[in-house]
């Protein structure tokens, strides 16, 4: 009997098909399937990667730390009607305590 991560996941996946159930899983080498990691994908190489040239880990990881603050809190997001998300953030948790907003 085979334990790896693998061979589960293939005994787990022929369960499945032989119940009849519906998997919403990725398939393997279709990460078009998930258009928001795709989108987000996107986004990071361009507009972090690309730009960059690192010379050592340590500088990637400072840079990607601070893109990833920027993407989080600053960088306006077409999917919150091109709001910041802590601007979103706000406005949401303002309307859910019923404190009327500015």
């Amino acid at each position: 009997m085979y334990y790896g991560p693998e061979f589960v996941s293939f005994a787990l996946l022929k369960w499945i098909t032989d119940q009849g159930i519906e998997c919403a899983l990725i398939d393997p080498g279709k990460p078009w399937q998930n258009g928001t990691t795709e989108s987000f994908n996107g986004k990071f190489r361009d507009e972090c990667l690309a730009m960059e040239w690192f010379r050592n880990r340590l500088e990637a990881r400072v840079v990607i730390e601070d893109w990833r603050q920027h993407y989080n809190r600053v960088r306006p997001h077409s999917s919150l009607n091109y709001e910041t998300p802590e601007a979103f953030c706000k406005k949401v948790t303002t309307l859910s305590t019923g404190a009327i907003p500015n």
